[in-house]
C-alpha cells in the first residue's frame, strides 16, 4: 500500500496547513455556492475572505 493516499485526502498546494473552524450551515452552503459559481474551492473563497479581512483591520489599526 505504499504510495497509495486516502480517499478524499488532497495534497497541500504551496505551504498551505489544514485549519478547522465552524460555521453556520447556512454560511458554508454559501460559500459552496460561491465557489461552484467562481470555479473555485471554497478553501480558496475563504483564503480570499480571511485576507480581505485582515487588510481592511490592519489599514483601521495604521489609521
Amino acid at each position: 500500500m505504499v504510495g497509495k493516499r486516502k480517499p478524499g485526502k488532497r495534497t497541500p498546494i504551496g505551504d498551505r496547513v489544514q485549519f478547522l473552524t465552524m460555521m453556520h450551515p447556512d454560511v458554508i452552503a454559501d460559500i459552496k455556492q460561491v465557489a461552484i459559481d467562481e470555479q473555485r474551492a471554497a478553501w480558496d473563497i475563504m483564503e480570499q475572505a480571511a485576507k480581505e479581512l485582515l487588510k481592511r483591520r490592519k489599514s483601521r489599526r495604521t489609521s
